[in-house]
């Protein structure tokens, strides 16, 4: 079962492999993290995923180019993003409750719509999507170098935006102002930090970012589009926010963890091909689940997370 360990191609495969699937989680990671910082809970993380991927295709479809896809996704998220902080900010509609709306909106809006726009529902799509890059020499260090260094474009976007969201959160002035706005609104509000503008802003590139997870599954893993390809992603992306502890890097090795448990869950298929496949496929969730157990009463998300803000409550 654990052969593979030993062989240097094989455990090189396996890392890449756990790799790109972490990768749509790293995503959504990273969004949902951003937008609790702020103190607006995104639990349609799982659904801007799915408008991410169908507006990639929609993109690629098009225009023809991988670039195109990218951006059509950003837009699909950003939509995403306006009406989240419409209904949660503005409104004070309960954010929950947002959430499940703007999931349940993604799967019948992505579902109907790529029957529209594609022959066949998206299925028989062959998208012009992003390939690997070698980088020279590096990418020919045994093991980790075809992991790190073979990457598409996307994952090196992937490794800015992390490596953006930990510096602005912890080495600025504007990131200390999202972080007072998630801990204490009307403390930020009357030393004045534009609370509104502020969350509207940090929802919008939040929900841009988590589209990306949805792009990087259509056009760096599959090249087509079909229904609820999300698959649950972007709520093993809510659990690895818990369990990195609402900081970037954290956020980005429990991706990393959940990554390769489904890798590992893949290999326990294929050996064990009499098995139902469900039992491994439920591996990560059954990860996820105990990781979130075992931080009960230890993780501390910020202080105004999920609570609506009414300046006239102050």
């Amino acid at each position: 079962m654990f052969d593979f360990v030993f062989d240097a191609a094989q455990f090189g495969e396996f890392l890449a492999t756990g790799l790109r699937l972490s990768m749509p989680l790293i995503f959504a990671a990273m969004g949902g993290l951003l937008c609790e910082r702020a103190g607006v809970f995104n639990i349609a993380l799982e659904g801007q995923l799915l408008l991410g991927a169908f507006g990639a295709a929609l993109g690629a479809h098009l225009t023809g180019m991988a670039g195109g896809g990218v951006a059509v996704a950003l837009v699909f998220g950003a939509a995403s993003g306006l009406g989240l902080a419409l209904l949660g900010v503005t409104l004070r509609v309960n954010q929950i409750v947002v959430g499940i709306a703007v999931i349940l909106f993604a799967i019948g809006f992505t579902s109907f719509m790529s029957r529209v726009a594609f022959e066949g529902g998206g299925n028989s799509l062959r998208l012009d999507g992003f390939r690997p890059i070698d980088i020279p020499i590096l990418s020919d260090i045994p093991v980790i170098g075809p992991v790190l260094f073979a990457q598409d474009l996307l994952f090196y976007l992937m490794l800015a935006v992390v490596a953006a969201i930990q510096i602005v959160l912890f080495r600025t002035g504007l990131g200390l102002s999202i972080r007072a706005v998630g801990e204490s609104p009307a403390t930020a509000d009357a030393a004045g930090v534009p609370v509104f503008t502020l969350r509207y802003g940090v929802i919008v590139a939040g929900s841009m970012i988590a589209s990306l997870g949805g792009a990087y599954i259509v056009l760096s893993q599959v090249f087509l589009f079909s229904d609820n390809m999300s698959a649950g992603k972007g709520f093993i992306g809510l659990a690895a926010i818990v369990l990195g502890r609402w900081n970037p890097v954290l956020a980005l090795l429990a991706c990393l963890l959940f990554g390769l448990f489904d890798a590992f869950q893949l290999r326990l298929q294929f050996q064990s091909p009499d098995m139902p496949f469900q039992v491994f496929a439920a591996l990560p969730y059954v990860i996820s689940i105990m990781a979130l157990v075992g931080l009960i009463g230890r993780a501390q998300p910020p202080a105004a997370v999920g609570r609506p803000y009414d300046r006239e409550m102050r």
